[in-house]
């Protein structure tokens, strides 16, 4: 049975070590490499140790491939996909990208809060997508869409209350008016959490009890990010994606034993 108090105590070391590798790959990349750029925010996002257990799924997704593939995490905290071009995120990608590479967008979460200086509305999210694919295409390499993370809400039924479902739609709309891969993954972690339930599904986001973490003193009740537990279940998730489309990346995941974490 998983224990939070096992992330506090094992997860730090274990990130630690992970953005290490992470690291030192960087500096190992040759020509003949693959690249995986993530555009995405903060439920993406490498974190700082000051925000553990607080956990971004490109952390552990980064450790899933063999050498020739490189995950190169962009994401940030807080960022649309107009934040995300403004602050010339974007560009940087674009200006790094080779023939060949992936880049794996997944926005929503920032873009659909409009009390939010991030706020960009449904037409504006929609182009601003499609300038990521169409811009990606030029250089030769491969789009691949997300929808966003599911954030963890409940009805008083026990029934998990998608908080995505406009914004999700608007990315299922144009992968596939431009056959643009997508990996659905509000769609299966709302079943994920789902099946876990109201009680259960909190083992996966950034819930402490006061004085459980140094990081989060008075407690955390944070039901959009994820833990380390969480951060690997949604990355397993964008894994099995990856080997549902039949992506050019399937035959570099090393690990073997990368599953669907539910039956469909």
């Amino acid at each position: 049975m998983y224990r939070s108090g096992n992330i506090k105590i094992k997860g730090l070391s274990f990130i630690c070590l992970l953005m290490s590798a992470v690291l030192l790959m960087s500096f190992l990349i040759t020509p003949g490499h693959t690249t995986v750029y993530l555009a995405g925010d903060s439920t993406m996002a490498n974190k700082q140790p000051k925000a553990f257990p607080e956990t971004g799924w490109g952390m552990p997704f980064s450790a899933f491939f063999d050498s020739t593939v490189v995950v190169d995490n962009r994401a940030q905290n807080g960022r649309s996909t107009k934040t995300f071009i403004s602050e010339g995120l974007w560009s940087s990608i674009i200006g790094s990208l080779k023939e060949g590479d992936y880049v794996f967008i997944q926005f929503g979460h920032n873009d659909e809060v409009p009390t939010k200086k991030s706020y960009i509305n449904e037409q504006g999210f929609r182009d601003n997508l499609a300038r990521f694919v169409r811009e990606t295409r030029e250089k030769k390499a491969n789009p691949v869409l997300l929808t966003p993370a599911a954030r963890r809400k409940f009805d008083t039924t026990g029934t998990l209350v998608g908080t995505h479902e406009v914004y999700s739609a608007i990315v299922r709309k144009l992968a596939a008016e431009q056959k643009v891969p997508l990996i659905d993954l509000d769609r299966e972690s709302q079943a994920l959490l789902q099946k876990l339930g109201p009680e259960g599904s909190k083992k996966l986001f950034n819930y402490l009890t006061p004085g459980e973490s140094i990081n989060y003193p008075e407690g955390r009740a944070d039901d959009t990010h994820f833990n380390e537990l969480g951060a690997l279940k949604m990355a397993e998730i964008v894994l099995a994606g990856i080997r549902s489309l039949k992506l050019g990346l399937t035959p570099h995941i090393a690990h073997s034993n990368v599953k669907p974490l539910y039956e469909k």
